[in-house]
């Protein structure tokens, strides 16, 4: 039972510390409502939203992405989890390329996996205490809720970047109705440090902190049903066929991060074969290769639009 501050401090340590045992590299505590930061935030994103921004992705539009509370009643805790996706063979340079966050296995699953095993351990060490998992899939801030439990702060590619391990996370969260020790809001560390704009081929961070999706090689790649791919963006795919790392392989703090070489987030043995004749598999050899990644989300006559556009500009 959670009598005592003292209590609340020693289970909210064990719960961080049981998430890294299920491994994640970082966990952390957040309050509900939070701090004015999370006004801040739900601000941003009605600003993001009246401009368009999200392009074909409505399901940002849903409300109770503003209010967390809706997702579980009596909710008054967040913990925010971070899985590291880089591994060491992410860095083989093949004919097409691939967003390193989805070379390996579905994350939505490697994650739900470890924090239903986190529920597991609440249900033990916490009676009374309900959860609700989510991931990327559930209506919530999530960047925002990461950043308030101290895991690291919104860059200027609109990435969580975390101090020890660069950007190179997903996310995952358990909203719980237990008021727990939250930790401190992380602070931004991007500085006067503009890399990531500058080197967007195709200026898709209007400002810093602002993605406007048509204009991103990622968004046009996995989200965009459109037949083709419009030509300012087809000129600067330079290989790119589902999804993009520029903005994260320039940043300074994923210089030197470690690596998670483990079966989760190793790459695909048929990423490293997708080549021009890859055009001609059909719809049955697309979805044995896509089954459990989250690449799935590409459809074969996708993954086709997109590799003929980055044949158009060789």
């Amino acid at each position: 039972m959670i009598n005592t501050v003292k209590d609340k401090i020693e289970i909210s340590k064990k719960l961080k510390e049981k998430a890294i045992s299920e491994g994640f590299a970082i966990s952390g505590i957040a309050s509900i409502p939070g701090s004015s930061r999370l006004k801040l935030r739900t601000n941003a994103l009605n600003r993001w939203l009246s401009n368009n921004y999200h392009g074909e992705m409505k399901w940002m539009e849903a409300e109770r992405r503003k209010n967390i509370g809706s997702l579980l009643e009596g909710a008054k805790s967040v913990l925010s989890v971070g899985f590291v996706y880089i591994n060491s063979l992410n860095n083989k340079e093949e004919s097409f390329k691939i967003g390193k966050f989805g070379q390996g296995e579905d994350y939505h699953k490697v994650i739900y996996k470890k924090l239903k095993n986190i529920g597991k351990w609440i249900n033990q060490e916490i009676p009374n205490c309900k959860w609700k998992i989510c991931i990327d899939t559930s209506p919530l801030l999530e960047k925002a809720w990461a950043e308030e439990s101290g895991l690291g702060w919104i860059g200027k590619n609109s990435n969580l970047i975390s101090k020890k391990n660069g950007s190179w996370l997903t996310l995952g969260f358990m909203i719980l109705t237990k008021d727990l020790s939250p930790d401190k809001p992380h602070q931004s560390l991007c500085g006067k440090c503009d890399k990531c704009i500058e080197h967007c081929p195709t200026k898709a961070i209007v400002e810093p902190f602002v993605i406007q999706s048509d204009l991103c090689i990622a968004y046009h790649t996995i989200e965009s049903r459109e037949k083709t791919i419009p030509k300012k963006i087809e000129k600067n795919l330079n290989g790119w066929v589902a999804g993009c790392d520029i903005c994260q392989d320039i940043c300074p703090w994923n210089r030197s991060v470690p690596y998670n070489n483990t079966f989760e987030t190793t790459p695909k043995e048929w990423i490293k074969n997708l080549d021009n004749k890859s055009l001609n598999w059909d719809d049955n050899t697309w979805k044995k290769n896509l089954k459990g990644t989250t690449l799935k989300r590409i459809k074969p006559w996708m993954w086709r639009r997109n590799i003929m556009a980055n044949l158009n500009n060789r």
